[in-house]
């Protein structure tokens, strides 16, 4: 017995994504970059906080600095350029990392635990300011 082989009439089916699949696979790469993206917002919010409230604490530890290398009194005349530009104490002029303006709230020496300089981001508030 002889058994022919028939020809397969049958195509080859082509080996490849559709458009469908292409698309979804595209919307969920777009939805994992929009999460990423989220997170790296919400870090660098933290972070700027953190860094403002670090520069408020250092501009702190300046003033008292010049006040018992001057031999001031809580209450004497203080502004914030009289320890931060070059060749003070701090030798840059602090700004906010989100673009906050600092200020002083009377421009007077502050008693220890009260802060010289505040920033006008409300979120940049150190929770305690005991021992500065």
């Amino acid at each position: 017995m002889i058994v022919k082989m028939r020809p397969n009439n049958r195509t080859k089916q082509q080996a490849g994504l559709t458009l469908i699949e292409v698309t979804l696979v595209i919307a969920v790469l777009l939805g994992l970059i929009s999460i990423l993206f989220i997170g790296v917002s919400a870090y660098k919010k933290g972070s700027d906080r953190a860094k403002c409230i670090i520069i408020q604490s250092t501009v702190q530890k300046a003033v008292r600095s010049y006040q018992n290398l001057y031999e001031k009194n809580i209450g004497d005349l203080m502004r914030l350029n009289m320890v931060a530009g070059p060749g003070l104490m701090i030798e840059t002029y602090p700004s906010c990392p989100s673009g906050g303006i600092y200020n002083s709230s009377d421009e007077k020496i502050p008693p220890a635990g009260t802060r010289f300089l505040y920033c006008s981001i409300t979120e940049h508030v150190p929770s305690s300011t005991d021992s500065w």
